[in-house]
């Protein structure tokens, strides 16, 4: 991909004003490969790649298993909206570097006019942006490299990987999981259809779906947040035949509620408020339900075959013929095919990496109990982290290295009041994850620490460089 020198120049001129990068003050352990595996190459990944190495952390690795950056993330796969749902001025993965900033390589290409003129961030201007930060900032990616599963050990953990359909095992001091919603127990794909119908018949929309084989056919959606709205979109505009989504509310959902703590002092300490607070802010979050935004809606609206079923949840489907043939508080309606814009669970028992020791991960479930009109088992199966988004343990003392793994997806939501892991949630995220470990490395090794800071130093300079301007006191005769 070909940049604009003007960005280029920038960004070299304010790596160059921050100065080179900290040396590695890690002490090296015998038998530990990394001091942090980062999972998950996209634009969470490579913001803490930057911000590691610019605490002097080194020995980072950051693995994603996708097979190349064009495939890394959502952004040319499953993300089928326009623009991003996130307003352009937030700050991004530059940590406050105005030259890294998508604003410093937009304008450097377009102009600050054009600049001014758009609302939001196209979705491909974004991931050029990406591909752009990691080539700049030269952050490597180890593409088509999967964690199958991570082992505790005495003093690390055991990073089980496939790479490129190889098995093997490195070792890491601390993991960072920020693959998204993968990363946290998967697609939520509702029981009506994984059940009942072949997998042919349907997909999720974290799935790349071939949307050219559903020109002139007949498609359902269910669902009714953003996801679904620009599934059905795409449908339409490779001409499907008609595409009927349907909600379960007998509204959509229209307010926003997280816009009203985003201002500084309830973002920045959001962490810190009680619990039962966080939990009455996600319980009413869940309750209004997640907004499509509004170029979405209108996005598929504007098609006359495109058609809205309000309080209409699937009882059940059943394949009919090369079809299937779903029953509706409409009737039973026949499809081709059918897309699940449905969310994500969180369900650590079901992640790979985690479910050998999952149980002993703490949950808000097993942290907090709701008042009776505030109960949620979806919610309760969050896990309660820590300042530095660590897992805490259910049972103390149990699993100890619970700490060193870092929860950077959605999974982090309850705890943190964001979906972490999109743009919102880096300034004041990433920042404090960083610091943890930062903290927690130093910690571990503060035997190594204090003989280093305590070491003889050398003077600087001898005596001899003063000792012509020392004052001596001089005899004081009287005067005759």
């Amino acid at each position: 991909m070909c940049f604009s020198p003007d960005v280029d120049t920038a960004a070299r001129e304010t790596l160059r004003l921050i100065g080179p990068d900290p040396q590695n003050w890690i002490p090296d352990r015998q038998g530990i490969d990394h001091n942090v595996a980062i999972i998950g190459g996209g634009q969470s990944g490579s913001a803490f790649a930057f911000a590691l190495r610019r605490a002097g952390i080194g020995k980072v690795t950051l693995i994603d298993a996708a097979g190349d950056a064009a495939s890394s993330g959502p952004w040319l796969s499953s993300a089928r909206m326009n623009k991003l749902r996130t307003p352009k001025g937030l700050p991004g993965p530059e940590p406050g570097l105005t030259g890294l900033s998508f604003q410093a390589w937009y304008e450097a290409r377009h102009g600050a006019a054009a600049y001014e003129a758009i609302d939001r961030i196209a979705r491909v201007d974004w991931a050029a942006y990406l591909d752009w930060y990691r080539s700049t900032l030269r952050i490597n990616v180890r593409y088509r490299t999967r964690l199958l599963r991570v082992e505790p050990a005495a003093d690390h953990l055991r990073l089980h990987l496939d790479l490129a359909g190889e098995a093997r095992t490195e070792t890491a001091r601390k993991i960072i999981l920020a693959s998204g919603f993968p990363s946290n127990g998967g697609p939520s794909v509702p029981d009506v259809l994984s059940r009942n119908l072949p997998k042919e018949l349907y997909a999720h929309t974290l799935e790349a779906i071939d949307f050219e084989k559903l020109r002139d056919r007949s498609v359902a959606v269910l669902g009714s947040a953003a996801s679904a709205f620009d599934a059905a979109a795409v449908a339409l505009e490779a001409g499907a035949r008609e595409v009927h989504l349907f909600a379960r509310r007998d509204r959509l959902a229209s307010e926003p509620v997280i816009r009203t703590r985003g201002y500084p002092g309830a973002y920045d300490n959001y962490g810190s408020l009680p619990d039962a607070l966080r939990w009455h802010q996600a319980i009413r979050f869940r309750r209004a339900g997640s907004t499509p935004p509004p170029d979405a809606v209108a996005r598929a609206v504007k098609f006359p075959n495109f058609h809205l079923r309000l309080a209409a949840p699937w009882t059940s489907a059943k394949p009919f013929g090369r079809r299937l043939l779903a029953t509706t508080p409409h009737g039973d309606i026949a499809f081709d095919f059918v897309i699940a814009g449905t969310g994500y669970r969180v369900d650590l028992a079901k992640t790979p990496e985690l479910a050998a020791f999952s149980d002993n991960i703490l949950l808000w479930r097993d942290r907090f109990s709701p008042s009776a009109d505030e109960q949620d088992e979806t919610l309760g199966a969050h896990p309660y982290l820590g300042s530095g988004h660590e897992f805490l343990e259910k049972a103390p003392g149990r699993a100890p290295y619970l700490r060193n793994i870092h929860v950077f997806n959605p999974a982090a939501f309850v705890s943190f009041g964001l979906p972490i892991g999109d743009v919102p949630s880096f300034k004041r995220d990433i920042p404090a994850v960083v610091a943890q470990i930062s903290r927690d490395l130093f910690l571990d090794d503060l035997a190594s620490h204090e003989a280093r800071i305590n070491a003889p130093i050398a003077d600087d300079f001898e005596p001899a460089l003063y000792a012509p301007a020392v004052w001596r006191t001089q005899s004081v005769v009287a005067a005759e």
